[in-house]
């Protein structure tokens, strides 16, 4: 469940900051390779952090603009060291 979660909690985002940049091409004058290359990353960092800091400060609610409304949880394990010989 946790892939899961943390694949569709990535995706949302990029997916989101790809349908901005497709939105702005129509509004801009600008070469529609660049404008994507710049746009979607940096949109869809920020729609994941603006939701993320929202999800952890206001309401878990917010996770559900990510895709899931709790994110991912790990298991702590201790890592062991190898026995010297």
């Amino acid at each position: 469940m946790n892939v899961y979660v943390s694949l569709l909690r990535t995706g949302l985002p990029a997916l989101v900051g790809w349908l901005v940049s497709l939105a702005a091409q129509h509004g801009l004058d600008l070469d529609p390779s660049a404008l994507s290359g710049v746009l979607t990353p940096l949109v869809g960092f920020a729609y994941y952090a603006v939701f993320r800091l929202a999800e952890e400060h206001v309401s878990p609610q917010f996770g559900w603009l990510l895709g899931y409304a709790r994110p991912p949880q790990y298991g702590v394990a201790k890592a062991q060291l190898p026995a010297a010989r």
